[in-house]
């Protein structure tokens, strides 16, 4: 069973960058493709970027196309978001999730129900 620590969320001004950590535990972290979702207040989750469980493949949101890099190390079971050029509008609770089945990304990444691990989220706030 995999289980999902998000950190390096906080408050940042528009302009500046964050990097998300997501630490796994599990023996089958690396044959997952894991990805990154967000949550804003009165909003429905939404998703932002995965990769696959090689890091070979990954897969972006269009609004973050540019912005947003999405990395892995599987010798330390982590994966990375590094956001630079933060909005405003990115500001939300930021979740990892590991995928059901998948170890490859592409547009199925996008659907949440085909994860079935999630951490309990991270909160990226970004001011104006």
């Amino acid at each position: 069973q995999v289980q999902l620590v998000e950190s390096g969320g906080g408050l940042v001004q528009a302009g500046d960058s964050l990097r998300l950590s997501c630490a796994a535990s599990g023996r089958t972290f690396d044959a997952k493709a894991v990805g990154w979702f967000r949550q804003a207040p009165g909003k429905e989750r939404e998703f932002v970027a995965a990769i696959s469980s090689s890091a070979v493949q990954t897969y972006y949101a269009d609004f973050v196309k540019g912005r947003f890099t999405i990395s892995r190390e599987n010798a330390k079971n982590t994966v990375y978001l590094q956001m630079n050029s933060l909005k405003p509008e990115d500001t939300a609770v930021y979740t990892c999730a590991a995928s059901r089945i998948y170890s490859s990304v592409g547009y199925y990444s996008k659907t949440s129900s085909n994860y079935d691990t999630w951490g309990q989220g991270t909160q990226v706030t970004v001011s104006s």
